[in-house]
């Protein structure tokens, strides 16, 4: 099983490009401290909606690649937007970490699951795959879309690194404007966060 950074760190290398929601938690300050950019939108409350959020990025702006960043938890508060997905296919990368845990809340143990890429592709997903390797992460073929990845992460050894610092209105102001500049998404990414390391 990987470390959870570690996953999100070849995610968002592989995926540089592309539109990311990040479900609440640690997962959003996880991202926020690896490498944080204007085309991440940050939900700091709202459990369970980063892939319907992810869904409709996606379909307001069909010429990018969405990536959405979901826990486990998360990902079992919401499996009914999985057809809804599949049904519209969308240029949509949905990655479920699963630890088997709220790590958030304390640590307390998610609901069994059962394969969330077995549910990705009864549901009508393009593509699934599970992986708990590095390498494999880096060399899956995520080309037809939707795909779901269910990454097998091990328990959180680390502390969360430090919240996100721009308000709610603040994301949405920024992320607004990168969707503006058809430019925005060929810029270079910024570098990681200066007090990042976690």
């Amino acid at each position: 099983m990987l470390d959870i950074r570690d996953a999100l760190g070849v995610l968002l290398e592989r995926e540089s490009t592309a539109l990311t929601v990040t479900t609440c938690g640690y997962i959003t300050r996880d991202v926020y401290n690896l490498r944080d950019r204007d085309s991440h939108f940050y939900l700091v409350g709202s459990m369970g909606m980063a892939a319907p959020i992810g869904l409709g990025i996606a379909l307001a702006h069909p010429d990018r690649r969405v990536l959405v960043l979901d826990g486990d938890g998360s990902f079992a508060m919401n499996p009914g937007c999985l057809p809804m997905i599949a049904e519209h296919r969308p240029n949509l990368v949905h990655v479920v970490l699963d630890n088997g845990a709220h790590e958030s809340t304390g640590g307390q143990r998610t609901v069994a699951l059962g394969d969330p890429a077995a549910m990705a592709l009864a549901a009508g997903y393009a593509a699934a795959h599970t992986v708990a390797d590095l390498d494999e992460l880096a060399a899956l073929d995520l080309t037809g879309t939707p795909t779901l990845v269910r990454v097998r992460c091990a328990p959180r050894s680390h502390p969360a690194g430090k919240r996100v610092e721009p308000t709610p209105q603040q994301l949405v102001n920024r992320f607004r404007a990168q969707l503006a500049d058809p430019s925005a998404h060929l810029a270079s990414a910024p570098a990681p966060h200066p007090e990042g390391a976690v």
